[in-house]
């Protein structure tokens, strides 16, 4: 790897961390895009980029989701119990959707992410909190819910807290509450995310150096690095910056970001 290559991986690192702690969402949404515009340039080859991309990412969050969880726990904002009751169903939607993952083009993962990442986006803008339910959730309701997630998350490498802390709000959960138990099922998720990437890379047999399975190592611990540090940075300034009108701009950058992607794959 160039000297080049290097630091840009860490400067991906640095303000996918600042990013993440500032307003609080997972890097996949910058990390794949620009991961697969990088691995493109190195000459990875175009049907598994978007692959490796999402495996890369999803490994790169399994460090910092752990990190995010510890914290929430530690202030006392993770619902445990919810955790319980969600956690084994939100794994087996996230591996299974890695074997589906693995079947699809790398257009078609392009694809998907830019319509999930145009919903994400759209989250940015809005202004109203959804209405509360006040009916209590069953579990069953909870268990194809968190498979729903898990599944979402391995298909276009996030952490799941886009789609579960909408819900775990919807469903009468103070904010605080929702966004700490949320990070504790984005650990599992990102964990049985990056196994599954792994795996399904080993049996496609990819041949890249440095690459297990769908996972390209260098570029994790080039990111993770510095990231776990200006995440405690992007948090501070939390109270000195316009968050709302930051989460906008972010919107717009991330439509900007899966557009690259959809035109660097086609």
């Amino acid at each position: 790897m160039s000297a080049e290559l290097m630091i840009i991986f860490i400067a991906l690192g640095a303000f996918v961390g600042m990013m993440a702690g500032l307003l609080g969402i997972g890097g996949g949404g910058i990390l794949v895009p620009i991961l697969t515009s990088i691995f493109i340039y190195q000459q990875f080859p175009l049907q598994q980029v978007v692959h490796v991309a999402l495996g890369t990412s999803m490994a790169c969050i399994m460090v910092t989701s752990f990190s995010s969880m510890r914290t929430h726990h530690a202030n006392g904002g993770v619902i445990w119990s919810l955790v319980k009751v969600m956690a084994p169903a939100i794994i087996i939607g996230t591996f299974a959707a890695t074997f589906l993952a693995a079947q699809l083009s790398s257009k078609a993962l392009a694809v998907l992410f830019a319509i999930f990442m145009a919903y994400v986006a759209s989250q940015m803008f809005r202004s109203k909190p959804l209405q509360a339910s006040s009916a209590q959730a069953s579990k069953l309701e909870l268990s194809l819910v968190a498979a729903f997630i898990g599944a979402i998350s391995a298909l276009v490498s996030i952490g799941g807290g886009s789609l579960s802390v909408p819900y775990l709000t919807w469903r009468n959960l103070d904010i605080r509450k929702a966004i700490g138990t949320s990070a504790a099922l984005g650990f599992p998720i990102a964990v049985t995310g990056t196994l599954g990437y792994v795996i399904n890379g080993i049996h496609s047999d990819i041949n890249l150096p440095n690459t297990i399975g769908f996972v390209y190592w260098p570029a994790v611990l080039l990111v993770v690095v510095p990231s776990y540090f200006t995440a405690k940075f992007g948090a501070g300034l939390t109270q000195t910056l316009p968050v709302s009108t930051l989460k906008r701009i972010f919107g717009v950058l991330l439509l900007l970001l899966s557009i690259k992607m959809l035109l660097s794959v086609y």
